[in-house]
């Protein structure tokens, strides 16, 4: 998957973590972005282990680990800001 996929993948998926986790949590545009990328990462790699395939483009699945993955980081950046 190429950069620019990774990106609209994670500007979709920070998008949809933030709606699922409100809060108030510093950055904007761009910390958004960043947490849905690396939770893409981290959706891909869980979903990868877990047998439920990996993201590999701008598509549901994809998205939808991604989303799984930037909740999870985002609980655990409120976790460790606390």
């Amino acid at each position: 998957m190429g950069w620019i996929a990774w990106i609209i993948v994670g500007l979709i998926a920070g998008f949809l973590a933030k709606l699922i986790m409100p809060g108030r949590d510093p950055g904007g545009f761009i910390v958004t972005m960043l947490i849905g990328i690396v939770g893409g990462v981290i959706g891909g790699f869980i979903g990868k282990e877990l047998g439920l395939g990996a993201v590999s483009g701008i598509n549901l699945p994809s998205i939808l680990l991604a989303t799984g993955g930037a909740v999870i980081l985002l609980a655990i950046y409120r976790a460790v800001k606390r």
